[in-house]
């Protein structure tokens, strides 16, 4: 596991730390050609540098994050912010949905927008895959 990574779980609550343990282990086994490190201040694996899926604790819980969610048309994710991003809200381990989370990684590494070139192109978000 990435220091930065092991250090972002070590600060948080009992409960959220679990959950997170468990989705690093999910990603980091469905996507072992990913980069992972913080960044922004959160987990987030990135495929050729581009990012895909991260997570972060918030007050409802911790949130998984998939940069091109939107494009995945999965019922359980929901829309979130102004591009492609879709998230799964996580209160506790009960609503890991483990079978889902697998096939929406699978997703992630064929489905993806190219935001590392997001600001060069000035707000243009390209489909890559």
């Amino acid at each position: 596991m990435n220091l930065t990574i092991e250090q972002y779980h070590q600060q948080l609550p009992e409960a959220a730390g679990d959950i997170c343990m468990t989705l690093h282990s999910i990603i980091s086994s469905a996507l072992p050609e990913a980069e992972s490190k913080v960044w922004h201040g959160h987990p987030v694996w990135f495929l050729d540098a581009n990012p895909v899926v991260g997570y972060n604790l918030r007050k409802r819980g911790v949130v998984l994050l998939f940069w091109s969610g939107q494009s995945f048309e999965e019922p359980l994710l929901k829309a979130s912010g102004s591009f492609k991003a879709a998230e799964y809200m996580l209160a506790s381990m009960t609503n890991m949905p483990t079978g889902e989370l697998k096939r929406w990684l699978s997703k992630a590494r064929d489905i993806q927008w190219d935001y590392k070139n997001l600001v060069k192109r000035k707000g243009e978000l390209l489909r890559l895959k």
